[in-house]
């Protein structure tokens, strides 16, 4: 079912149609006369006419979701506080010179009509019939960005993960479960009534038997599931989608992790008949191979008495001392002004590649193991670099704690978003008009 266009332009608030500022103030002056302010808020003020602007948003949201309103006075308050701390946002935004830009607003848009399966032109039409000038709209998405840059800039600085916080989240049964692997199963029922007898239950164990060895010889699971399972998705092929091993029932949470994908259990006797469960997929339990290279180098900068060419200069000469045999790292020791590899005779260690900026990515992926670069330019100066070997690594314990460092800092960031905002409120000069 689509989604109403105007429930994707509020993700800040509850109908989140007009936020706070001045730019807003002045042509609601010039239309309004009687249009008087409600709040001074630090160097902004919020008008009259925005106020009851958004109270009929809020009250029209209410209304269509059904939901019980709370008092004319809660309501107002919530109100105005809501487009307060709003304001608050949009004045630090601009304070700290975050924009928007009109291709980046553009995208957004894009991004939006794209998940209503409409084209631009589609959107704008869709907008004017919800009763949206798309161009307020635009404006308000733009708002709606810089709120959520702004709190991005100033709250996720203040989240701090430690070492030992991921630790015990991994060893969690909650960390476990969010990380584990998904997998993708299909299952064949073969019923047993409530009150079968005997017979009935060995005709059904020996009808499951024959369909678990007709599976062994290559029969299609997704035929047999549609002619001869029980289950509600057996019309499906018995597509039972995406499940983590801690939501099947036992036997099968610990059958499935030591299955491969295409394998089959034999059938399992449960309260509502025979069951077997077939891995269709797996994901969320690849191993990260990462490629690291060993390299060292030398890092000649131009400075205000070394032009850039006298840089390049001393490089090539370098150059030409390691090609006719001098020894690597006492020229490093001796010449390169990269601090953090000089004392090791620039050895940069093993090393990401990705972690390198691609001018000198690109010319180390073009070196061969143990061969010596051409001279060469990147933001930092001038180089000539050595590989010294390569290797492949496996990165799947680190990149398991970064998925956990980012699962922790999501839980983290709302909480702390919720503080922030109370934070710069105290802070921040109110004055109460209404």
């Amino acid at each position: 079912m689509k989604t109403k266009l105007s429930d994707h332009l509020r993700p800040l608030a509850l109908a989140t149609l007009l936020l706070g500022g001045a730019a807003l103030a002045a042509p609601a002056l010039a239309e309004t006369p009687l249009d008087r302010v409600v709040a001074i808020v630090d160097n902004d003020v919020i008008m009259q006419s925005q106020f009851e602007e958004r109270l009929d948003q809020v009250r029209k949201t209410i209304a269509q979701r059904g939901a019980e309103a709370p008092s004319e006075e809660v309501l107002r308050q919530q109100v105005l506080e809501r487009l307060i701390t709003e304001n608050l946002q949009l004045q630090l935004a601009e304070r700290s010179g975050i924009r928007i830009t009109d291709e980046e607003l553009n995208q957004a848009m894009a991004t939006i009509a794209q998940r209503n399966n409409m084209s631009p032109e589609q959107f704008r039409a869709a907008l004017a019939r919800d009763g949206m000038d798309p161009q307020e709209a635009r404006e308000q998405i733009r708002r709606e960005m810089l709120i959520s840059r702004v709190r991005q800039r100033r709250v996720a600085e203040r989240i701090q993960i430690s070492d030992q916080e991921v630790q015990n989240f991994l060893a969690s049964d909650l960390g476990q479960l969010q990380l584990a692997e998904e997998y993708r199963l299909a299952n064949i029922l073969v019923a047993v009534p409530e009150a079968a007898d005997s017979a009935t239950i060995r005709r059904a164990e020996e009808l499951a038997e024959q369909t678990y060895r007709q599976l062994q010889e290559g029969a299609d699971f997704a035929r047999l599931a549609v002619t001869r399972s029980a289950s509600e998705n057996a019309l499906e092929g018995g597509d039972m989608g995406w499940r983590k091993a801690a939501q099947l029932p036992p036997p099968f949470d610990t059958l499935v992790r030591d299955m491969n994908v295409g394998d089959v259990t034999r059938p399992v006797r449960t309260p509502p008949g025979y069951i077997l469960v077939k891995v269709l997929e797996k994901r969320g339990d690849e191993s990260t191979v990462r490629e690291e290279v060993q390299v060292r180098h030398i890092l000649v900068k131009p400075t205000e008495i070394r032009s850039d060419s006298e840089a390049r200069q001393l490089v090539e000469r370098l150059h030409e001392r390691l090609r006719a045999g001098e020894d690597f790292a006492g020229l490093a020791r001796n010449f390169s002004e990269d601090p953090g590899s000089a004392l090791n005779g620039g050895d940069l260690g093993w090393i990401d590649p990705n972690a390198l900026v691609p001018e000198f990515r690109e010319v180390m992926a073009n070196t061969a193991s143990g061969a010596l670069s051409e001279p060469f330019r990147s933001p930092y100066g001038w180089h000539v670099l050595q590989v010294m070997g390569r290797r492949a690594t496996d990165a799947s314990d680190d990149v398991r704690k970064q998925q956990a460092v980012n699962l922790l800092r999501n839980r983290k960031f709302d909480e702390e978003v919720q503080s922030w905002l109370r934070q710069i409120r105290d802070e921040a000069f109110v004055d109460i008009k209404l």
